[in-house]
């Protein structure tokens, strides 16, 4: 089950943290998400928790976090003073974040933001189809191939006649059955447009047969009963939705359509039946009134053909989500007291034995316990080398396993799964909003109307200077102009184009939190990075440990001792250093880790300190001059060395390398050939950056950097108007990470540093950043070409609708020209956003 809940006092991203983190030490809560923006509270919960046990979590009554029943409220703007570190940017403002849930309908212009609808229909702004929200997390369902009454949600046999049970077809989404149901009225359409169009130029042909059948009155009857089926069946919508616009004054594309066929359409009823109301500046030369069914029907039909190609479209630019979900396994197996047992992955739960066999797909996130694998992680990292894996790796579900099988114990499921949180992140951001999105929107709000006044001023002139029939140049030209215009081409063409690049982005290991990093990633001027798991593998080692007073090995168990209190890369690296020398680790007491410096305590009664120079300084060490030397030979090769003292007193240190990887110096490079600074900022020694930074060959770099530091060095850079960009992994990067104009977190960090990014990469390398760089630059590439071509299009459109090729080059566009150029508008635009799937980044 899943509540929402109104939260106070999260201010910042490491309060999100911080809820997260107690709430979900409750055993009933499964996932836990927060907005702090709208100050609103998600929790998925196995049974239910009352808000009593959630306020304790939290801290109690007097906790700074206060949680209660979700409800409409004015927000209080007072300013909260902030518990964290992260500083919040000034003159910040909150996007609205899109939060659909899946099975709920929504306008994919967002015309109304987050509003959501539970039944299929029409947006009352734009009039456009509504669109499903996909089913994130697929509930398999099992049947008989000979008895398909038979259904169950789980794998076994047919209670009928015992054959197996097959998992079942899915069912036709949202958009291909909105596409059946135009392509029925389609057909329905075309079967009564081709025959009123024929009945109506055949009055170009000589000696026409018609002639001899029917006079043209009698076609003209003839043209109005074909004409019905098209206006109050096949096309009847158009109009349902050009009313509602002008009830509610959301004028949109259906009310140019619906004014337009629909003053068509009646003229000719009116023509046909009085013609003798009519001047004769609306007759033929046999004395009958000009009329437009077939103007009205062709329209229509061509409208009804933009939708239908427009339906197939918006199928494609969600594929990225459904091809995610494909990646999940509807089954797996799962091994119960040495037997192999056949279970739906909804089954499974943590701590579960899995067998994963050759070629099947990882049901769960989890770690390999017996066997060894080659995992295809491309689906998830973008990578296509396949990686190997041992006892004590981790793997994730949706990769492809090769040729072994091999034990795995789940660890992550459902929603907590790596693949389930990227099919999250890219539903989310693919409807979130880019920036440029408001200046269309303003443009938007006064297209309709301002279409209406040219089509106005354009009867109005044709009727007092045009030629003559003056009145009958003045209706088409009118009606030309209303059909031509499509706003709806430029509401698309922002969100279509980030929907095909957010779900691209996933394909390649890029997770984008929303398109407002897309736009701001492709403006970056300068890129922060941390060292450690950033630029270097981020899998230190321990070289040597050198004791200069006391036995080596029981200094050895004392500083892993203290060690094993902490999570830093460095400090796991001298617990498996000392549990392969069989050093013995004792019992610490007044454990106190500093960050950015070190960690201290009380091992066997003795003050043990682990740490950098600042450490020593900090706790009043002096008189290491001796150790200080070695130690400056290590760093000016590279590597990181920490000190030892015991009782105030340096006994020795720690040389500890970490390889950096092969990647970062290509992808460094690239960064720099687009103009990009990459800076390095690391909590390391001055000697070992310098030597990284020489190899790396970064645009600058500055050394002993605490969290806070890297905080200010951001500051500084935007007050000179640079877009900085922050990539780091660990917990010390997570207020830079906030500060920055895009974070950009490893996907092999910490959790805290990934909430406070706006993109992740999935793999972990700075190759990404290049990818995310080209990813960002094509698709606002793309966004520009679709303005550009819906403001041209409109720009040039409208005026030759109305005639002003006329007057020198006797040209006029026909209402029938214009709808087939309007139809295809918006599917050129969706079009073109859909080529982002075969761009090389």
């Amino acid at each position: 089950m899943t509540h929402q809940h109104t939260i106070e006092g999260v201010t910042c991203s490491g309060c999100v943290n911080t809820v997260t983190e107690r709430l979900s030490k409750l055993p009933e809560i499964t996932s836990v998400e927060v907005n702090k923006e709208d100050k609103r509270i998600t929790l998925s919960m196995t049974s239910h928790v009352t808000l009593d046990s959630l306020q304790e979590a939290l801290g109690g009554k007097e906790s700074k976090y206060q949680i209660s029943l979700s409800k409409s409220e004015e927000h209080d703007e007072a300013k909260v003073k902030s518990c964290c570190s992260v500083t919040p940017k000034e003159n910040h403002t909150h996007k609205p974040k899109f939060n659909i849930p899946a099975g709920k309908y929504y306008c994919p212009m967002y015309c109304e933001g987050d509003k959501m609808y539970d039944k299929p229909g029409d947006c009352p702004v734009c009039g456009m189809d509504l669109v499903k929200q996909p089913e994130l997390v697929v509930k398999t369902q099992y049947t008989c191939p000979m008895h398909p009454e038979v259904i169950s949600d789980t794998p076994g046999n047919c209670p009928k006649c015992g054959m197996d049970l097959v998992p079942m077809q899915p069912k036709d989404t949202e958009e291909d059955k909105t596409y059946q149901q135009l392509w029925h009225k389609m057909k329905i359409a075309s079967l009564f447009t081709i025959p009123v169009f024929i009945i109506s130029m055949s009055e170009m042909i000589p000696n026409n047969p018609l002639y001899q059948i029917m006079d043209l009155e009698k076609r003209n009857w003839v043209q109005l009963i074909l004409t019905i089926p098209v206006v109050f069946y096949a096309c009847w919508m158009f109009f349902e939705r050009a009313w509602r616009s002008i009830v509610n004054w959301n004028l949109n594309m259906f009310t140019l359509i619906g004014i337009g066929t629909g003053v068509a359409f009646l003229f000719s009823i009116a023509g046909l039946v009085f013609p003798d109301a009519f001047p004769d500046e609306f007759k033929s030369h046999s004395g009958t009134v000009h009329l437009y069914f077939e103007a009205t029907v062709v329209v229509l039909t061509l409208v009804l053909l933009g939708q239908l190609l427009e339906a197939k479209a918006h199928s494609k630019t969600s594929g990225a989500i459904k091809e995610l979900l494909k990646l999940a396994p509807s089954e797996a197996t799962i091994v119960v007291d040495g037997v192999d047992k056949r279970v739906s992955i909804h089954d499974i739960q943590k701590g579960d034995i899995l067998r994963v066999k050759p070629g099947e797909k990882v049901a769960v996130d989890g770690t390999i316990t017996d066997g060894r694998a080659t995992i295809d992680e491309s689906m998830i990292t973008g990578e296509p080398i396949p990686v190997e894996k041992a006892v004590a790796d981790k793997v994730s579900s949706g990769t492809i396993n090769g040729t072994t099988s091999f034990l795995m114990v789940a660890e992550k499921v459902g929603a907590e799964t790596l693949l389930s949180q990227i099919v999250q992140m890219v539903s989310d951001a693919s409807r979130s909003r880019a920036p440029i999105q408001n200046l269309v929107d303003k443009i938007s709000r006064y297209f309709v109307p301002i279409v209406v006044g040219i089509s106005i001023i354009t009867f109005i002139i044709w009727w007092q200077f045009g030629p003559d029939p003056k009145l009958t140049y003045a209706l088409v030209n009118a009606i030309a102009v209303l059909i031509i215009a499509c706003p709806c081409a430029l509401g698309l063409a922002t969100p279509m184009s980030v929907m095909v690049g957010v779900g691209k982005g996933a394909k390649l290991g890029v997770l984008i939190k929303n398109a407002e990093a897309i736009e701001k990633m492709d403006k970056i001027d300068v890129l922060i990075t941390d060292k450690t798991g950033t630029l270097t593998e981020g899998k230190p080692s321990v070289e040597k440990v050198v004791v200069q007073q006391g036995d080596e090995k029981e200094v050895l168990g004392k500083i892993a001792a203290l060690n094993q209190q902490s999570e830093h890369p460095l400090a796991k690296a001298v617990v498996a250093f000392a549990m392969s020398k069989a050093a013995v680790l004792q019992n610490v007491a007044n454990f106190e880790s500093i960050t950015g410096k070190g960690v201290k305590g009380v091992v066997d009664n003795e003050v043990v300190l682990l740490g950098n120079k600042e450490l020593l300084k900090q706790e009043g060490i002096q008189n290491f001059e001796t150790i200080e030397k070695a130690v400056v030979t290590e760093q000016k090769q590279g590597k990181t060395v920490s000190y030892i003292a015991v009782n105030h007193k340096v006994i020795g240190y720690v040389t500890i390398t970490d390889a950096i990887k092969k990647t970062s110096v290509e992808a460094i490079q690239e960064l720099k050939h687009q103009g990009v600074e990459v800076i390095m900022l690391t909590g390391d020694n001055e000697n070992t950056a310098k030597s990284v930074a020489a190899e790396l060959q970064v645009s600058d770099f500055k050394a002993n950097c605490l969290p806070q530091d890297k905080l200010e060095y951001i500051k500084k850079l935007q007050i000179q108007g640079k877009v900085v960009a922050m990539a780091g992994d660990g917990i010390n990067d997570a207020p830079a990470l906030a500060q920055s104009d895009i974070g950009i977190a490893m996907g092999t960090g910490t959790d805290v540093a990934i909430e406070s990014a706006k993109i992740t990469l999935v793999k972990g390398d700075l190759v990404g950043i290049v990818k995310a760089k080209n990813l960002s630059h094509a698709v606002m590439r793309n966004i520009k070409q679709n303005l550009f071509f819906a403001f041209i299009y409109n720009t040039i459109g409208i005026p030759l609708a109305a005639g002003v090729l006329f007057p020198y080059f006797g040209i006029l566009l026909s209402p029938m020209i214009a709808a087939l150029a309007m139809s295809f508008s918006s599917v050129s635009v969706i079009a073109n956003a859909l080529r982002l799937r075969n761009i090389k980044i």
